[in-house]
């Protein structure tokens, strides 16, 4: 198969094919920006029932309305200015004569309809609520120009000097809906309902809708968007209360509706009320279809309950629903993702005997998946025998797993004849490259990665950046991180807590404390909230550089936050209070854990130990082991280790030996470690050639118990 060459190079031998991919550029009309984004309208929808008087004069004149009033107050926004009715490019005049052309239509319509804007005899408009509701219904009726309504609804909310009442809001919403400017009509939802939270609010704005309704159609539209907005909000309870109120006007959610509530219901995995709503869209005449089966399957899969998925997938047919594509996909995604190709392979050949057309991503899924587990002549033999030509996922795949076994000469061949057959990499081509470099330490060739994908015009992502400044960091080269972290921020990237740890990590590494705390202030002030393992970073910095007292003040401080401090946080204070000698602060730390149910591990039970190895405290400390032995604590050869080196420092090779007997039978081998702390023993005994004695020692008590020790000295 010609398509398989690149693969087939990296692992066996091949052909080539090539892969063109055509790309459609869009035209972009100026009338989509006639009107502001979502953003625009934030604090656009308080109640209030303020009115005012403008003068005529003011509404030729709405072009000079100050920039930095439009600004703060939603009414220009870059690229979606409401008042840019023509191109950016487009010369000032125009837009000028564009605004001035607005404001005379508005003029003429709301004279023809008996509005009185008086001239030279000074006439003013009462701009209360039910006068901006009335010319905003007046301007529509006469121009059916929904975007012309919203121009007026911007321009007097400005002259009212306050916000628009839900009332009025509402009024602009179904105006638009009916000039089929739902987009717009959703912004206005949206900030409704954060503005309008709890019980009553979701009740007042419902009342408000039908209060101001004056089409039935559009009432239902309104309706079925307003659902839509709760469950964007993850609000599935308020949508499902509100779908009880419209029924009782005999209104219901459109389909598309339905499928995004019951989608949020089943990933929020409510899969009783799922079910529920499902039987009351059956009741109103909403047909089952398999998009709707395959919602269902999808929430099985999610929970891990892959034989649920299957067995509904089978039992589509008895529906009178044909499984398509998507549902079978949505199984063998799953199957993959517990590395169960097999039966995902099984369930390819199943689809072809039934009929199903096998489409790229069922096929790279499971192509995908035998990459992920090490079998590339698998995943070759798949793509071949179900001739699937090699996308950019596949590609991916393999690139993939090339970079996980750090064999980065084929990875640079596949994504090399990747773009030599037209394929354009991702953001994810380039970011597994880097990270292959990352993994050997070839921090130079990751670097010139992301210079070919900024050539390119590929925006890098967040996790781009945060692991080419991971791999900075390692290795201590902090200028290089902070240049890649300032530089992620000046490409409009906002760094997200795993970012600000890895750089403040490294600051503590090198112990540069100072830093690492006013990196947690501008984490602060971007609005990022430190975790537990920002806290855990700047606890292990003030520890290494000693100040014990320091890190436990910020353990009280999450405490006191409402933070839950993991066995990480514990570990390291009390590694710090032992080594400092201080063991009742360490024990009462310890006892803690206990009573928080936090089970010390055998690094925190290493980190106590090794304060009394240090300490020379060996009684105590063979006392304290053994009584975590008995509380079923599971000793490394770490902890063994510290505690023979307690004894061979004192010269004390008895108990040292017993240890090493210890280690031994319950599986664990000495090490070079091993063999250097008894040389210490020796050396304090002052007995002559202690490397020998050491090493002689050692094969004796492997020997006791049947194993051959082997002389790598």
């Amino acid at each position: 198969m010609k398509a398989l060459v690149p693969i087939i190079n990296a692992f066996s031998s091949g052909l080539k094919a090539v892969v063109m991919r055509n790309r459609i550029p869009k035209k972009i009309s100026s009338a989509n920006l006639a009107l502001s984004s979502p953003t625009l309208m934030v604090d656009e929808v308080f109640n209030h029932n303020n009115s005012c008087c403008v003068d005529d004069d003011l509404l030729p004149n709405i072009k000079c309305i100050p920039a930095e009033y439009m600004e703060c107050n939603g009414l220009s926004s870059g690229e979606n200015d409401i008042f840019a009715y023509v191109d950016k490019d487009s010369p000032i005049s125009e837009n000028e004569k564009a605004v001035d052309d607005e404001m005379e239509i508005i003029k003429v319509i709301l004279t023809n309809r008996g509005w009185n804007l008086g001239s030279q005899n000074g006439y003013r408009i009462d701009l209360s609520q039910f006068n901006v509701m009335k010319i905003l219904n007046d301007l529509f009726e006469e121009s059916t120009d929904a975007a012309l309504a919203l121009y007026f609804f911007r321009w007097s909310e400005y002259c009212m000097g306050s916000k628009h009442t839900v009332e009025s809001v509402c009024t602009m919403i179904h105006i638009l809906v009916s000039g089929n400017m739902n987009h717009k009509a959703m912004d206005l939802l949206l900030h409704l309902i954060s503005y309008n939270s709890g019980e009553e609010g979701w009740h007042n704005i419902f009342l408000k809708i039908h209060e101001t309704h004056t089409k039935r159609r559009v009432l239902e539209t309104v309706y079925g968007m307003l659902v839509n907005c709760y469950v964007k909000e993850n609000m599935t309870q308020v949508a499902l209360k509100l779908i009880c109120k419209i029924r009782h006007l005999n209104i219901f959610p459109l389909i598309g509706v339905c499928n995004s509530l019951l989608k949020a219901l089943l990933e929020s995995e409510q899969l009783n009320l799922a079910w529920d709503f499902l039987k009351e869209m059956k009741s109103r005449g909403i047909g089952l279809n398999a998009s709707i089966i395959s919602l269902f399957i999808s929430g099985y899969c999610n929970q891990g309950n892959i034989d649920t998925g299957w067995k509904l997938l089978m039992e589509m047919k008895y529906l009178g629903i044909k499984p398509d594509v998507v549902a079978y996909t949505i199984v063998i995604d799953s199957l993959c993702k517990m590395s169960l190709l097999k039966e995902a392979t099984s369930i390819l050949f199943k689809m072809t005997q039934m009929g199903v057309f096998l489409d790229s991503v069922s096929v790279s899924s499971v192509v995908d998946g035998y990459c992920k587990v090490g079998k590339s002549e698998e995943a070759m033999d798949v793509l071949e025998v179900f001739n699937l030509s090699p996308n950019i996922f596949v590609f991916n795949s393999f690139i993939s797993k090339l970079c996980t076994d750090g064999n980065m000469l084929k990875a640079a061949k596949v994504f090399q004849d990747m773009c030599e057959m037209g394929l354009m990499p991702d953001c994810f081509s380039y970011t597994t490259m880097m990270a292959g470099y990352c993994k050997v330490k070839d921090i130079s060739n990751a670097l010139k990665y992301l210079g070919k994908m900024l050539k390119r015009g590929i925006r890098p992502s967040v996790a781009t950046y945060t692991l080419l400044i991971d791999s900075c960091c390692k290795p201590g080269n902090m200028e290089m991180a902070e240049y890649l972290f300032q530089r992620m921020i000046t490409e409009g990237l906002v760094p997200d807590v795993v970012s600000y740890n890895t750089l403040m990590n490294g600051y503590g590494k090198k112990g540069h404390l100072q830093k690492a705390f006013e990196l947690l202030s501008m984490m602060r002030s971007a609005g990022v909230s430190p975790d537990l393992v920002s806290y855990n970073i700047l606890i292990h910095g003030l520890i290494k550089r000693g100040l014990v007292n320091e890190a436990k003040d910020i353990l009280d401080e999450l405490m006191r936050r409402g933070f839950s401090p993991d066995v990480v946080t514990f570990t390291n204070i009390i590694g710090g209070f032992s080594n400092k000698g201080n063991f009742e602060e360490a024990f009462l730390l310890f006892f803690y854990m206990s009573e928080h149910h936090l089970e010390p591990d055998v690094v925190t039970c290493s980190a106590l130990l090794n304060g009394y190895c240090r300490a020379r405290h060996m009684a105590e400390a063979n006392v304290l082991f053994h009584k975590m032995l008995d509380a079923g604590l599971k000793a490394d050869v770490i902890l063994y280790n510290s505690l023979i080196h307690g004894f061979c420092s004192l010269g004390n090779i008895d108990d040292a030996c017993h240890l090493v007997s210890m280690m031994i039978e319950h599986g664990i081998m000495p090490n070079n470690i091993t063999h250097h702390a008894l040389v210490l023993g020796y050396e304090k005994k002052c007995v002559e050639n202690p490397v020998e004695r050491a090493a002689f020692k050692l094969q004796q008590l492997l020997l006791k118990y049947g194993i051959q020790a082997e002389d790598d000295r």
